[in-house]
């Protein structure tokens, strides 16, 4: 086969594959973070693709609760955009993360979850993508089976930090897999097509580390207002959300950013952002928006779990 046919299946191939992770300010609330024992039961260590994976169920059809549009809340800090004797508004919010991210590392060694995912990237706002992702903290590794749409069901991801030599291993359905499995640099421009951020970035513990630089960042600026809401739910779950709001200036990267925080878990179970309106007072263009259910902790997982199977 030559040189520009395989490039185009590549091309066609790694459109098709998706990973997550994200790009704004800090959110919180303190509760109890999952230890070798959570409420949730931790189950047996499952093969990486599942018997029977979860029914994709388009999230535009089900969307998650938000605040409410007027909702009675304070700012967090002080005075929202006025940095006074308590520091930035943002800084409870990276202080919160902090204490979180180093009880997730000492007390999460693995977890599977559905992970459900929408993007805007070069300008486009991309579908709803339904995954059951599994990831592990030591080595880093990450498995993910694609459950919806039904164009991209029953792909496998892979990624183990020190394996491979680095590379991911995609393998898609149809025909595109009979030339598979394809090993794949995850910051390459081919793994990259249609991404927000690489297969590296995957995973909550991430996600709270992506949180505390881009608070870090935004700090330096006062123009920021910080506001929470309690009582909203994702898939059932009872949520405080941490909500930061920007004007339009060119040091800030998004509009309006929400933090959902699981009240029992400690975890930032989704986070939605928003740029701009084109227009005064018309509809915030999604930027990104990220969300884990079915959160199962301390499986056991092993290598066998980071492994394309065979289907």
């Amino acid at each position: 086969m030559d040189a520009p046919v395989c490039q185009r299946l590549f091309l066609s191939l790694i459109a098709l594959i998706s990973l997550a992770l994200l790009d704004v300010s800090i959110g919180s609330v303190s509760a109890q973070v999952p230890g070798s024992q959570p409420r949730q039961q931790p189950v047996q260590a499952q093969p990486a693709s599942p018997a029977q994976p979860p029914t994709f169920q388009s999230p535009a059809l089900q969307r998650q609760q938000p605040p409410p549009t007027q909702p009675q809340a304070s700012p967090v800090g002080p005075a929202a955009g006025t940095p006074g004797a308590a520091g930035h508004p943002l800084d409870p919010e990276i202080n919160l993360a902090r204490q979180r991210l180093v009880t997730m590392q000492q007390k999460i060694q693995d977890y599977s979850c559905v992970f459900t995912k929408r993007e805007l990237v070069d300008g486009k706002l991309l579908p709803y993508e339904q995954i059951f992702m599994k990831v592990r903290h030591n080595p880093f590794s990450v498995y993910m089976y694609f459950l919806g749409p039904e164009d991209v069901k029953g792909q496998q991801v892979v990624y183990v930090e020190g394996q491979n030599d680095g590379k991911m291993i995609a393998q898609p359905i149809g025909l595109k897999g009979k030339f598979g499995p394809y090993y794949l640099d995850p910051n390459g421009p081919f793994a990259m097509d249609g991404q927000r951020y690489p297969i590296t970035n995957a995973g909550f513990v991430n996600l709270t580390k992506q949180l505390i630089n881009e608070g870090m960042r935004d700090r330096q600026f006062p123009q920021c207002e910080v506001k929470q809401y309690k009582g909203a739910k994702v898939a059932g779950r009872t949520c405080t959300v941490t909500e930061i709001i920007h004007p339009k200036l060119p040091q800030f990267e998004f509009h309006k950013a929400r933090i959902f925080v699981d009240d029992e878990l400690n975890i930032p179970i989704r986070l939605e952002s928003y740029l701009w309106p084109t227009q005064p007072g018309g509809p915030l263009p999604v930027l990104e928006e990220y969300t884990y259910t079915n959160l199962k902790f301390n499986n056991g997982f092993t290598d066998a779990d980071f492994m394309i199977r065979e289907q």
